[in-house]
């Protein structure tokens, strides 16, 4: 690369730096639009709509009724964000909250009344007209639906119908496409859907699907449909087909609901959290650049500016795609920037390698770039491939740091393996040529870490009987394993009316304390918009303790009784969602042990990798249970982040004993290839480790309490994650190797 060309690339990236980092904060026109105060926030920060339904009906409903309810809804309103949430409050009410949203009547218009969804015959059994076409498109009704049910019109209702998705499928001679919505009914809906077209076909009538007050769909009928499997096209577009699959589903619950109240609510964390959270950033972000440019001089510079691209660009991205940023999300970008750094660091400790074998800096350059691709690319697969099924297959919330997940993989791949190269390439150009300036690397005393792997395994596994012993105790003592917060126990929502309006950051300094300490549970809290109203949320509360925050709440703040109540709340994350991730995380591991499989050509590298990383989960699961730290939402998203650092880790170790393997001689003792393969790979590990250690703990000092949670565990995973790395996955590997041989062919 001649001298010019580098200082026109230096030059652009700096000025593509610079636009990136303009739209980030003030976006591309006078309003700001892309700017990221424009991304799209969660309840945590930015509040939303709060709807509550009352299930219609005199009869308590079942609690299996409820919860199918509740699980459907939750699919239904993820469609707005897959940080909504969606929970049962009392026996008979379901309370949706979905971030970002102000316009309540538009939700409620788009969502109608749930569980109103019937199948009306053209006419009734006497020949008279039930519905008709207009001019316009629309349907008129003539009767009522009490008068429908009465006179046998409706044969088929919203309960019978199993699943609706939307769909589409490509002439092949024409190449037209066709969008339909496919309908799969029950096994008791099946024979009605039978008789229902087998009516309408014999009469060459349609038979209109009815939802909440109107009729939104009235498809003719060619065939008796027996096997309970329908097909509704054509459909204008594929928007159009989701549109009416989305309302077929929301019609068919088992519940009908009625709109009892709506609101629009405050975060429900202040702007201190918000602000905290990216003063940490930056602070970490400087110090991570400090310590790469202290440790790799030259090459760090380059690392430091690809990071700062990494941000930028992860922040615009986050606009681009439309994503919902929720705190625990903010927490997990900033822990990226830190984990963003790896691929530099695999890249840099293979530079000096090639230094001290007395090759050039230009040849170590590109060598080392080139030796550390196949470490770089499928420790970030197999994160991706763990991503990728938690966005098909996780529910909401896991969906959301899905997302970011794979997004800070896929920029930060980009930036280290072509902002840096082209940084480094360029920075040689203009003469910064000195071997000094980018450090050579120092033979290291092989370290015999396989002796001690004995030794590693009685530690881990006292660490993880430990904390299942813990557990244990915990839940004879109190009936739960861990320190579950309301997200997964349920709890108490008290709504309090005050006499005057109580800001967010007012309710935390002279409220949440007195509650918390009458109740010993942490406290989440809303206000209301336009209003006095603000909503506490506890874990389940005695009488006794209702009795002492009601009493409190009369004698410090001057309210009456009658401007207090509570009422029992379920768990925002459902036994579905739990199902579904556990299901999603089995699915993510297999998909990662088949990649490794295929890659490494050896099961065994495989399952050395899972073991590690099952192993750093339950370590941190054992933490969880000694220092009783609450295991909130930001649970979820903790055990992901450190299954994804694990894999990465130890996959970089394994990438060095197969290359070690692959030129070994027969003098060479298969023991000693593992030990120097550690020992070769030992700073990565550990600088890696560092990096990402300082940007949690600047998250861990400055955070609020609910960062607290979330960086403290993650503090104990990035050390759990450094030691199996290093102590543990060779040592498991090597003794797969030795003890299990492949069957000869």
């Amino acid at each position: 690369m001649k001298k010019n060309k580098a200082i026109v690339i230096l030059l652009c990236i700096v000025l593509l730096l610079a636009g990136v980092t303009y739209v980030d904060v003030f976006g591309v026109n006078a309003a700001g639009d892309g700017s990221a105060s424009t991304i799209k926030l969660g309840l945590d920060l930015a509040g939303g709509v709060s709807i509550t339904y009352q299930v219609v009906g005199d009869e308590s409903p079942s609690s299996t009724d409820m919860a199918d309810t509740i699980a459907k809804l939750q699919k239904r309103v993820e469609q707005y964000s897959t940080e909504a949430i969606v929970y049962q409050e009392g026996s008979d009410r379901i309370n949706i909250e979905i971030p970002g949203v102000r316009d309540a009547n538009a939700i409620l218009q788009e969502l109608g009344r749930p569980g109103a969804l019937y199948f009306i015959a053209q006419r009734d059994p006497q020949g008279n007209t039930n519905y008709a076409r207009q001019a316009d498109g629309t349907y008129v009704m003539y009767k009522t639906i009490d008068e429908l049910l009465a006179d046998g019109s409706i044969l088929v209702t919203g309960t019978d119908v199993k699943d609706a998705q939307a769909g589409s499928t490509r002439d092949q001679q024409l190449g037209n496409v066709e969008y339909a919505v496919l309908l799969t009914m029950t096994d008791e809906g099946r024979e009605k859907f039978a008789e229902a077209t087998r009516n309408a076909l014999s009469r060459g009538e349609s038979l209109g699907i009815y939802y909440d007050g109107s009729i939104i769909s009235a498809p003719g009928v060619s065939v008796v449909i027996t096997d309970g499997s329908a097909r509704i096209s054509p459909m204008e577009s594929y928007e159009k087909a989701e549109n009416l699959a989305s309302t077929i589903r929301i019609g068919g619950l088992k519940l009908e609901l009625e709109e009892l109240h709506s609101k629009v609510v405050g975060a429900q964390l202040g702007m201190d959290a918000i602000s905290t959270s990216l003063t940490a950033g930056f602070i970490g972000l400087c110090l991570v650049a400090l310590f790469m440019i202290v440790m790799y001089r030259i090459p760090g510079l380059g690392s430091a500016i690809a990071l700062l691209a990494y941000t930028a660009l992860v922040v615009l991205l986050l606009k681009g795609f439309d994503m919902t940023l929720t705190l625990s999300g903010i927490a997990g970008i900033i822990l990226s920037i830190g984990m963003a750094v790896d691929a530099n660091v695999i890249i840099f400790a293979r530079i000096r390698e090639e230094l001290a074998t007395g090759k050039t800096v230009h040849n170590a350059v590109k060598i080392g770039f080139d030796k550390a691709l196949s470490a770089i690319v499928d420790g970030n697969i197999t994160t991706l491939l763990a991503a990728g099924v938690l966005l098909l297959l996780g529910p909401g919330s896991v969906k959301g740091f899905a997302q970011t997940l794979a997004l800070g993989i896929v920029v930060s791949m980009f930036t280290a393996l072509v902002v840096t190269r082209y940084i480094l390439y360029a920075f040689y150009a203009i003469g910064l040529k000195s071997e000094k300036l980018y450090g050579v690397g120092k033979e290291h005393k092989t370290l015999d870490v396989l002796s001690k792997k004995g030794i590693f395994f009685v530690i881990s596994l006292a660490l993880i009987v430990a904390g299942f012993v813990v557990m244990g105790v915990s839940k004879v003592k109190t009936g739960d394993a861990l320190n579950y917060s309301l997200e997964f126990k349920g709890g108490t929502q008290t709504t309090v009316m005050f006499n005057e309006k109580i800001d967010l950051e007012t309710a935390n300094e002279k409220i949440v304390p007195r509650i918390e300490s009458i109740t010993g549970s942490s406290v989440q809290i809303q206000t209301v918009q336009d209003s006095n109203e603000v909503i506490f949320k506890t874990n389940n509360l005695t009488v006794e303790q209702r009795e002492a925050v009601n009493q409190m709440l009369i004698s410090d703040w001057g309210i009456e009784e009658k401007q207090i109540t509570s009422e029992t709340i379920s768990s925002t994350i459902s036994n579905e969602m739990k199902s579904d991730t556990v299901i999603a995380v089995v699915v993510a591991i297999v998909c990662m042990l088949i990649y490794i499989r295929i890659r490494f050509k050896d099961l065994r590298f495989g399952l050395s990798s899972i073991i590690a990383l099952l192993h750093d989960v339950l370590v941190v699961l054992a933490f969880y249970a000694v220092a009783k730290v609450s295991v909130s939402n930001t649970f979820v998203a903790c055990m992901l982040t450190i299954v994804g650092y694990s894999i990465n880790a130890t996959i970089v170790i394994f990438d060095r004993i197969r290359e070690n393997m692959a030129v070994m001689s027969a003098k060479d003792d298969l023991k000693d290839i593992v030990n120097r393969s550690i020992t070769q790979t030992m700073s990565r590990s550990i600088f890696t480790s560092l990096t990402t250690f300082i940007m949690v703990a600047v998250l861990y000092v400055l955070g609020v309490t609910s960062i607290r949670d979330f960086a403290l565990p993650l503090m104990v995973g990035i050390v759990c994650g450094t030691y199996s790395s290093i102590c543990l996955a060779g040592g498991m590997w090597y003794l797969f190797r030795t003890k299990i041989q492949p069957k000869k062919q």
